[in-house]
């Protein structure tokens, strides 16, 4: 492939972790309702809804108001070590995600994890893979700002540009499985697809919708970046 200023293809894809590359939506919602009832509450699958795609600050501040009575870093502490023991005795990857990153990996496409979650857990699930195929990760504790906040996303497309400096916001893709994450993806204003998983995604003309990653290929990523460069030409010309 070969690039012009006019004509972005795609030279990476910018992964979202819990829900997305692993499901382990479950794992947290268990270790919070552990918590929760630990400390006299109880705690609702709607509750827990609440807080998929938020970073992990803003969750602890709802389980605080839930009744547990631990500071936020002893929060945050506290459920991370409990997802990652989950996760070391099974990773439980989502359906055709590995399949799409080795396809990616062939392809020559950069791959970035851009996770709310934060480091320790993020590099438990990147060394399960049998490949190195994340250049580098975003995490939770390295942004001041998680999602919905497009800091994730701008930082690592500023990582990116450090080893290509012709990469744009348009050479880039982002999958994403919740509203504040798919929120977060759309204000940086990369390409985003939506594959919802515990919750229903809005219908938004920023955003693809994909039912699953099984079937899908670094090709079908591509065309969307071509699809983007294809409309934003028509709605010029139309002008």
């Amino acid at each position: 492939m070969h690039s012009s200023p006019s004509q972005p293809f795609l030279k990476a894809v910018l992964w979202d972790m819990d829900g997305t590359l692993v499901d382990t939506e479950p794992y947290w919602i268990a270790a919070e309702r552990a918590l929760v009832e630990a400390h006299g509450g109880s705690w609702s699958h709607q509750q827990a809804m609440q807080l998929v795609g938020q970073s992990l600050l803003h969750s602890a501040g709802i389980l605080q108001a839930a009744g547990v009575r631990l500071e936020a870093r002893e929060i945050i502490d506290t459920l991370s070590s409990q997802v990652i023991q989950q996760v070391r005795n099974e990773v439980p990857w989502r359906p055709g995600a590995r399949e799409l990153l080795e396809d990616l990996h062939q392809a020559g496409i950069r791959c970035a994890l851009v996770t709310m979650s934060e480091g320790p857990l993020a590099g438990v699930v990147v060394e399960s893979l049998p490949k190195p195929y994340f250049e580098f990760l975003v995490t939770g504790d390295t942004v001041t700002n998680g999602k919905p906040h497009p800091e994730a996303y701008l930082t690592a497309v500023d990582r990116l540009r450090l080893d290509d400096p012709t990469l744009t916001i348009d050479h880039c893709v982002a999958l994403e499985d919740s509203v504040p994450g798919a929120t977060a993806a759309m204000a940086s204003g990369v390409v985003t697809i939506g594959v919802p998983h515990q919750v229903p995604l809005p219908d938004d003309p920023r955003m693809v919708l994909w039912d699953t990653l099984v079937g899908r290929s670094a090709a079908d990523v591509s065309s969307l970046v071509l699809d983007r460069f294809a409309a934003a030409n028509l709605l010029e010309g139309a002008n």
